[in-house]
């Protein structure tokens, strides 16, 4: 019996030492977020962490664990801790809707998106008194009030009430040497390449296996932080080309087909750095450079597919075929969020997306549960902390386009852009899929994505540390807004 005791206390010793070492790791993880806030209540954490081990040393000392009451209370704490970790560490029972991708949000009949009628299109193609104009807005009367008044306030990039004027200036040239990436690549010669010359009517024959592990494998060489494969549902392919950036408004207007079988959908990390500092104007220099970087992957992929003679065509910022959440969801990277952006285990919605359509042979990867749909249900911290209010509070998704989802109020967000002068990325910076990946989040990630319990615990933890509106973080030196700046 008094070995059982030993074996006990000693493994109580160790449970404490681990657990005051992982909050000393979070405190340190918190004070390099530069969360004030986090860091006091982390700091608290790991005194208490600490000082529970020491009373424990204490009473070993003293003998109290070998003596009735101090082994029933041994015992006890076992119980205590044993049950808590049953309900948070089990596995709870997937989410049926989630392992289908985005067939299993789709209730009803899905009309295909026309891209002349999403908000960047009509604000960055549409000339005013064009007859392209004119046909939009007979076609799409319900914009044209809203498009006018909103035209008005200008948009991202150096409207007069810009949020960091008069001092912003270095930061929009930053973005805008950036965005000059991904319109370089938007050529009908880059985003639909032919093979090089020399490779000209050669056709390589490649197994669906070793063409999947290419492709892949390219991708990430060239930056790619995830990548996965899907076969491309036509329903998320554009009806109407909408986008015109070199002047081909022969090409405006015209039906889109799903003339491609397979995705590559990948996606690039956001700087959690420059993403903190949201709605500041670095968060745009980061989300420009994402863009960039997206391009460039994206471009460099479509013509490594072209050159082994098969079909492709690269989906950037300048040319998208489609609507790459729910692709990039059919591909496994991860479940679409209440914010509208994609979440993923490994970098939260703290990513920007791109993809190649392609015949190239190859093999699917399979839609995956990550656990956002319940988190998001709980959370809400996007929708409370939106300045436009463009997020819905609502518990539950609805139903928009025969599709359940949280719908984003697109309209109103980028009507907040055209305010503040710059892309706000507040939802995404203050979401907490979003920190970064120091092994705590770590833990915390993989807990949350197996268990429902632990989802709502660490949503409240979230709050807590946190805070309900986190603030926004310390911008970069380099990327500070200088009093020497000349408009």
């Amino acid at each position: 019996m008094d070995a059982v005791v030993t074996i006990l206390i000693a493994i109580g010793a160790v449970g404490l030492i681990v657990q005051a070492l992982v909050g000393l790791n979070f405190f340190v993880t918190c004070i390099w977020e530069k969360e004030r806030r986090a860091s006091v209540f982390a700091g608290l954490q790991f005194l208490g962490m600490g000082a529970l081990l020491v009373i424990y040393v204490l009473l070993i000392w003293n003998g109290f664990f070998r003596t009735t009451l101090g082994l029933a209370i041994l015992i006890a704490g076992y119980v205590l801790v044993v049950s808590g970790a049953i309900v948070v560490l089990r596995r709870t029972a997937p989410n049926p809707r989630a392992l289908q991708g985005s067939k299993g949000l789709i209730v009803g009949e899905v009309k295909r998106q026309d891209e002349r009628a999403i908000v960047f299109a009509r604000n960055r193609s549409l000339r005013i008194d064009s007859e392209q104009y004119k046909t939009f807005y007979m076609q799409y009367r319900e914009y044209e009030e809203y498009d006018k008044r909103r035209r008005q306030l200008g948009g991202p990039l150096g409207h007069p009430g810009v949020i960091d004027k008069p001092h912003e200036g270095p930061n929009v040239a930053a973005t805008l040497a950036s965005a000059s990436i991904p319109t370089h690549l938007s050529t009908p010669g880059a985003f639909n390449p032919r093979p090089h010359p020399e490779l000209k009517g050669k056709k390589y024959e490649v197994s669906p296996e070793e063409a999947t592990e290419r492709a892949k494998g390219y991708a990430r060489n060239r930056g790619a932080d995830l990548v996965g494969i899907t076969e491309v549902n036509p329903l998320w392919i554009y009806s109407h080309r909408g986008e015109i950036f070199h002047n081909n408004w022969e090409d405006w207007g015209k039906e889109i087909k799903a003339e491609h079988k397979y995705a590559i959908v990948f996606a690039t990390e956001m700087s959690f750095e420059m993403v903190g500092t949201g709605p500041h104007s670095p968060t745009m220099i980061e989300s420009m450079g994402n863009y960039a970087q997206g391009a460039y992957i994206a471009t460099q992929l479509a013509h490594f597919i072209a050159n082994l003679g098969y079909s492709a065509i690269a989906c950037h910022l300048r040319h998208y075929e489609g609507l790459m959440v729910p692709l990039a969801v059919d591909a496994g990277l991860g479940e679409l969020g209440r914010l509208g952006y994609l979440i993923t285990k490994e970098l939260g919605p703290r990513v920007r997306l791109g993809a190649v359509m392609t015949d190239l042979p190859l093999i699917p990867d399979k839609p995956v549960d990550i656990g956002v749909e319940d988190f998001c249900r709980i959370c809400k911290k996007c929708a409370v902390c939106c300045p436009s209010n463009s997020i819905p509070v609502v518990k539950d998704q609805t139903v928009a386009n025969g599709s359940l989802r949280w719908k984003l109020n697109d309209e109103t967000c980028f009507e907040y852009w055209g305010k503040i002068g710059t892309d706000c990325n507040i939802c995404m910076r203050v979401c907490p899929w979003s920190h970064a990946r120091t092994f705590p989040h770590k833990i915390i990630v993989e807990l949350i994505t197996r268990n429902k319990s632990a989802r709502r615990l660490f949503s409240i933890m979230d709050d807590i540390f946190y805070g309900k509106k986190p603030k926004v973080k310390a911008i970069p030196k380099w990327a500070r807004f200088s009093k020497r700046s000349k408009q």
